[in-house]
């Protein structure tokens, strides 16, 4: 036996089978009779067994190897089908799954709209999601382990950065409110100069956010002191709201009522508002329609959620 039967052959017997005749056979595939006869033949000195029995003046009979055959038949040329139709898909450049990493806040506050508005337009493709920060994510994006990264960037020389394995979108520009803890009672504004001595709550001290902080802090002159540190941006919140520090809290998480319990802080004259970029980070020659949606949609998640906050929170616009 061949180790693979032809599946010229194959699609004959399959039209045999169906049509229970070799003449309708013959029909349906535009052949003559006798090449359909002679398919069969082949298939049968292929197989080394008897795939039909033909008795004249009757309908075909199939052996037990035929009916085994048959079903066999049926389901490669399905899978067939289906590898086909995938094959043109992916040639079309339609995807049937898109591995997104976002960082948490992300998660949170811009993605749920976005994914809902992508599963409505889109209900085929599956969006698979991992929560992962910048600095882990872009090496897992070179590696084709995400396909788009929701990323951002506190510093313009920081990475992710374009390159060769690398695109960058920049999706807009978040602003970081700097806030400390509401005072009930309070009749006015809380100015800078009455945090300075105060503590305040940051990342790490090799963090971006700190670092951010650093600089935007020695060009004012002046030094915050530093005493809680966390990379979890709830927890900054948590400490805030209860009086225990100020900081500086990305604009999305006090936009749309999640500014409660917190006052923003009421900046000198001239100094410049801080922002963090939020970015799209892809490879080079994987965008499809899918993707280029998505990023789309994070942009105008990303210009609604800053123009929202700016009425209602205290951003620094």
């Amino acid at each position: 036996m061949k180790s693979q039967p032809d599946l010229k052959l194959l699609a004959t017997f399959l039209a045999v089978v169906r049509r229970g005749s070799m003449a309708e056979a013959a029909a349906e595939l535009d052949y003559v009779p006798s090449a359909v006869s002679q398919h069969i033949a082949a298939l049968e000195r292929d197989m080394g067994v008897e795939l039909i029995t033909r008795r004249p003046g009757s309908r075909l009979i199939l052996t037990a190897a035929g009916r085994s055959l048959a079903q066999a038949t049926e389901t490669l040329f399905d899978a067939t089908a289906r590898f086909q139709d995938a094959a043109h898909g992916i040639a079309h450049r339609e995807i049937a799954e898109l591995r997104v990493g976002t960082y948490p806040s992300a998660m949170t506050y811009l993605l749920p709209q976005v994914l809902s508005t992508l599963r409505a337009r889109r209900p085929g493709p599956r969006i698979r999601l991992v929560v992962v920060e910048t600095d882990e994510g872009v090496p897992r994006v070179t590696s084709g382990d995400i396909d788009l990264l929701v990323a951002y960037r506190y510093l313009p020389e920081d990475p992710p950065a374009p390159s060769e394995a690398l695109t960058i979108n920049v999706l807009g520009r978040e602003p970081l409110v700097l806030v400390t803890g509401a005072e009930p009672g309070r009749r006015r504004p809380v100015e800078l100069a009455e945090c300075l001595e105060r503590e305040w709550v940051s990342g790490h001290a090799h963090n971006p956010d700190r670092r951010l902080l650093h600089r935007w802090a020695g060009e004012l002159g002046i030094a915050p002191q530093v005493t809680l540190e966390t990379e979890d941006l709830h927890s900054m919140l948590a400490m805030i709201r209860a009086g225990l520090a100020v900081g500086l809290i990305p604009a999305t998480l006090l936009g749309a009522g999640h500014d409660a319990g917190v006052e923003r802080v009421v900046l000198p004259p001239g100094v410049a508002p801080l922002h963090r970029e939020i970015l799209a980070v892809g490879r080079p020659g994987a965008r499809s329609p899918l993707i280029d949606e998505l990023v789309t949609l994070l942009a105008g998640a990303v210009d609604s959620a800053q123009s929202a906050g700016g009425e209602h929170s205290p951003l620094i616009t």
